[in-house]
């Protein structure tokens, strides 16, 4: 199965530290963010796909055509223009395999919450937050399947948070990419608009970790060190 991780982005809220430096290559606990990435795949997962923009080089100069083992792509996105912009170019490319495991490179999950994604042909990872502040949230039906997202601002306090890890698969392309601003498309949006012809699954955990700011990588080495990664 195929993983995608969107790596792309300039990562303008971690300030003078991505200025040389693409965020996924930010190190926690002296590794690059995006390597603990890789070590947090399924084992089911037998191709990783790299969507690069930003400093992109120095990603593909440490990973290579493979690591470990694990067969690695790479799809240049020079445009930058949001997730959902990623996601078109990943489809020109002719790269798609999917249903396919498709995250951020700059999340951190646990294994089994991905391993559980796997099981869906398209579905979202949700975390439960209570204070929800800081990032979009999911609407769902009675079911628990996805109906559309919140943008922010929204009211502060619970809420049921977009991890930014999904499965998609081929029928996600069939809606043309939902624009967020005048320079981006975004991908939960675009997934939410194909949620009006077929159910998609809203999958809850309580573990996740962004890692989106500079406070946030000390966060993200406790993180790594409680849901024992080696370091």
């Amino acid at each position: 199965m195929q993983a995608i991780i969107l790596a792309a982005g300039k990562g303008t809220r971690m300030g003078g530290l991505t200025v040389d430096t693409p965020k996924p290559m930010l190190l926690l606990s002296g590794r690059p963010l995006l390597e603990w990435r890789l070590m947090m795949l399924p084992a089911a997962i037998s191709e990783v796909v790299l969507v690069i923009g930003h400093l992109g080089e120095q990603i593909e100069h440490r990973f290579g055509n493979e690591w470990q083992g694990l067969p690695i792509r790479y799809v240049q996105h020079e445009q930058l223009d949001g997730t959902g912009g990623a996601m078109r170019s990943v489809y020109k490319a002719g790269v798609f395999n999917g249903p396919a495991l498709v995250t951020m490179g700059d999340d951190l999950y646990r294994q089994e919450d991905l391993e559980r994604l796997l099981t869906f042909d398209v579905a979202v990872l949700a975390c439960e937050l209570e204070d929800s502040s800081r990032f979009g949230l999911l609407d769902t039906d009675r079911e628990g399947r996805l109906q559309g997202i919140i943008e922010r601002p929204h009211a502060p306090g619970y809420g049921l948070v977009n991890t930014g890890a999904y499965m998609i698969d081929q029928a996600y392309f069939s809606c043309d990419p939902v624009r967020i601003s005048e320079t981006e498309y975004g991908l939960p949006q675009t997934l939410a608009l194909s949620a009006q012809n077929r159910p998609i699954s809203v999958l809850r955990t309580r573990v996740w970790q962004p890692v989106g700011q500079p406070e946030d990588i000390t966060l993200g080495e406790a993180f790594l060190e409680r849901y024992r990664f080696k370091i």
